[in-house]
């Protein structure tokens, strides 16, 4: 089996998405939407699991797959209801689902009565029994005519005779490899033409070459069927519809050689009348039929291919260090003669825009819409609401906002987390908020949007705020407040991110032990993020999670404050002035301000900050950069020099050297010095607090600092 290694892991692959799919579909008909492409998208994921368990070997698998894949095709036939029980049968059905995937993934053998309680339930639902003797796809073989396709069964005939009148196609159909590749099964497509009235099968095995030289996933049949249905050519056509661009497919219609002679006089009687009765016209030609081939190419969907996402990283990277290779092509252009300088920098300026249009489009390959986290939510707000007894819905905007891969893969906890704390800690009981005039039934919306460059993600809801007097009690209790402080609103909303830190009166399954928010803030601190929180007593919270686009290449504004050189991300500058002095005011604190068209901005002195001795004191001697903050507006950053624009490439800081609070990262730059990113919340942070960086972050050893 080790030869199939590589065919296992694209299964495995494909099971994931599946089963994200069929979670999907299975949650929409939760929520009551009763669309039949619901049920069949959720049918063809298990169709397409169970077909590919099989090639493996996965036992288990395959049997709980199919009594699953029974029950939802009896739902699509309308034999059973997709009633709100049922429903939730399904869905804890896909969770056992996922289990077997796993185990058979992890190479394990599952426990002996993981999902025993639900499969008979299927069984019992679909009525089958546990032994095997419901009618499966073997059954089939008995329900079909695979006899000459001259040989009518007599009962059908007489049915056919007393029926309503009848269309008769005769349907060609021969499959590529592709479509097995695809887990898809003739048996199922013909089972669904029998469907449409009486089917006569006829088996074309010509091309079947010697068992020695068959190929396991070969396609050496053309089945030809002549069915007697009172359903439509188009009808026929829809049987086939997700396979046929892996499939060769021709269906025409029989007419009566009497009746087409009939209609051919009526035409020539009504041509006669008409030319008797009005101006000769030229006759339009008749619209000629599509193949079946042309449907199939209208139909087709993007060609796509999966590709390791290791391998992706390292084009990434890749891509980093031809930018910082392009940098230091800079660099060196303009050390050389004038005249030089001028013939290689046109050269240079058009490798620029390349570079920036191939890191554009590698970028994108990771890109990958916030939806695929998203959409877990909606149970768990379901399963916390039947936990928790209350009632709530879950409000999704901005779901196909586009995020780096990397990015998405590190949201699912937080975001569980805060969904957990706003269902536990911010919605209040149903008869509290009838009571407040609220609806009974709370609101939690989860919405994503790009803003300034980055991805701001956002978990709100409609409770009760956060209780400032409980939260601050509790941090006095814990020792990790004085009873004495005076924190404002914004500091006193903050505790609760801090580790063990939790307002609940008794421990549950959801939260009282103090862990949740702090893994959040540690998560969103590791991606380069910040968070942000706004509380209304009485009405709402909202968490504001703001992250980088990505985590590899960003377009910064570098400059220089005394002798060391920082990069500012462009996306956080909102402009760059040289201030009057009349306009630099000082605060009785110590601090200053900036009157700008008639408002005032907090000014940082980076040099202050960081303990470098700046170009000159005087503030209107130097450069302010007016940067937008997430949480409190625009800041100006006082610097030295604005050196230029440059392309950079991020280096984790925290993983090639230590967590500097401030600064969101490293790069190199064109001359080959290590250059850091500030972090434009973290500097605010810092200024307002009155503090500077734990680490000298002006005298790095450089031994130490290798990216």
């Amino acid at each position: 089996m080790d030869d199939l290694a590589e065919f296992k892991q694209t299964y495995f692959q494909e099971c994931e998405d599946l089963l994200a799919d069929l979670e999907g579909q299975l949650t929409a008909l939760q929520d009551g939407e009763t669309d039949d492409e619901i049920l069949h998208a959720a049918f063809r994921a298990i169709h397409s699991i169970k077909g590919g368990a099989g090639a493996f070997g996965f036992t288990r698998l395959v049997g709980f797959a199919h009594v699953f894949e029974t029950v939802l095709d009896q739902m699509r036939e309308h034999k059973l209801e997709t009633s709100n029980a049922n429903v939730s049968l399904l869905i804890r059905s896909g969770d056992v689902l996922t289990d077997l995937v796993t185990a058979a993934q992890n190479d394990e053998e599952p426990p002996e009565d993981l999902g025993k309680e639900i499969l008979e339930n299927l069984h019992e639902l679909a009525g089958t029994t546990a032994d095997g003797d419901d009618d499966d796809d073997d059954d089939f073989f008995d329900d079909v005519d695979f006899g000459d396709a001259n040989q009518a069964n007599a009962e059908s005939k007489d049915d056919e005779e007393s029926a309503a009148p009848a269309n008769v196609f005769t349907v060609t159909f021969s499959a590529t490899p592709q479509l097995f590749h695809r887990a898809n099964d003739p048996l199922i497509l013909i089972r669904e033409l029998k469907s449409l009235g009486t089917l006569e099968t006829s088996v074309d095995d010509s091309a079947l070459p010697a068992l020695a030289d068959m190929e396991p996933d070969g396609s050496y049949l053309i089945w030809s069927f002549r069915l007697t249905t009172p359903s439509s050519k188009e009808d026929i056509q829809s049987v086939f519809e997700f396979v046929l661009d892996d499939c060769e497919l021709n269906i025409d219609e029989e007419v009566d050689e009497d009746e087409e002679q009939d209609e051919a006089e009526e035409e020539v009687v009504e041509a006669d009348t008409t030319e008797s009765q009005a101006p000769v016209k030229k006759a339009s030609a008749a619209p000629a039929k599509q193949p079946s081939k042309a449907v199939a190419e209208n139909k087709k969907a993007p060609a796509s291919i999966r590709v390791d996402l290791e391998r992706i990283d390292r084009l990434v990277n890749m891509v980093g260090e031809l930018v910082i290779t392009q940098a230091m092509l800079r660099e060196q252009v303009k050390q050389l003669p004038t005249k030089e300088q001028a013939d290689l920098l046109h050269d240079v300026e058009s490798l620029d825009l390349q570079m920036r249009e191939l890191q554009d489009g590698v970028m994108s390959i990771r890109a990958q819409p916030v939806k695929s986290v998203f959409s877990r939510m909606t149970r768990l707000v379901r399963e916390l609401s039947a936990s928790l007894n209350k009632e709530a819905k879950l409000v999704i905007n901005g779901e196909n906002t586009e995020i780096d891969k990397t990015v998405i893969e590190e949201l699912a906890d937080p975001l569980t987390h805060m969904i957990r704390n706003s269902m536990d800690h911010g919605l209040e009981m149903p008869d509290e908020r009838e009571t407040a005039g609220k609806p009974r039934e709370g609101t939690i919306r989860l919405a994503a949007e790009h803003r300034n460059g980055k991805i701001v993600i956002s978990v709100g809801d409609d409770g009760r705020g956060i209780n400032r007097e409980k939260v601050f009690k509790k941090a006095v209790e814990k020792g990790l407040v004085s009873a004495d402080a005076t924190p404002s609103n914004d500091e006193i909303d903050n505790l609760i991110l801090l580790p063990g830190f939790s307002t609940a009166d008794q421990i549950s399954n959801v939260s009282g032990r103090g862990v949740g928010m702090d893994v959040v803030v540690r998560k969103i601190q590791n991606m380069g993020g910040r968070i942000g929180i706004t509380s209304v007593p009485g009405k709402s919270s909202q968490f504001n999670l703001t992250l980088p686009l990505t985590l590899a290449v960003l377009d910064g504004m570098i400059i220089r404050v005394g002798d060391e050189f920082y990069i500012i991300p462009i996306t956080s500058i909102v402009e760059s002035l040289r201030p009057d002095s009349a306009a630099v005011h000082e605060l009785p604190s110590g601090g200053d301000v900036l009157s700008i068209r008639g408002g005032f901005i907090n000014l940082v002195h980076l040099a202050k900050l960081f303990g470098i001795q700046p170009k000159s004191e005087r503030p209107d001697d130097r450069l302010i950069v007016v940067v937008e903050t997430g949480a409190s507006g625009p800041i100006g950053l006082v610097v030295d020099e604005l050196v230029g624009q440059q392309q950079v490439v991020i280096k984790s800081l925290e993983s090639n050297y230590r967590r500097v609070e401030g600064v969101a990262g490293a790069t190199i730059l064109g001359n080959g010095m290590v250059a850091l990113i500030l972090d434009v919340d973290g500097i605010h942070a810092m200024s307002h607090q009155g503090r500077r960086p734990a680490v000298d972050i002006s005298s790095m050893p450089a031994a130490e600092l290798t990216l």
